[in-house]
């Protein structure tokens, strides 16, 4: 995802992003194309710099190739309890 800074000078900009704060916005262009403005919060920024924490992802596929974990009745029956 790319960030880009706007300018106080786009006002037009700057009053569709005032109106995003209230409810999400589709932009539709000349060509039919459309998309989506809307407010991230913290969550949404959050999930994504968490989606390029390459070591996290490391952890998780490493904890994945684990073997599943064993009920407490499973861990009894093998200690012999």
């Amino acid at each position: 995802m790319k960030s880009v800074e706007v300018s106080r000078r786009s006002k037009s900009l700057l009053a569709l992003l005032r109106d995003a704060q209230e409810e999400d916005i589709i932009l539709r262009s000349p060509d039919g194309h459309e998309f989506l403005l809307a407010e991230l919060d913290d969550f949404d920024r959050e999930i994504e710099i968490t989606r390029k924490n390459k070591k996290l992802k490391k952890f998780l596929q490493e904890r994945a190739r684990q073997p599943a974990t064993l009920s407490f009745a499973e861990v009894r029956k093998q200690l012999g309890l």
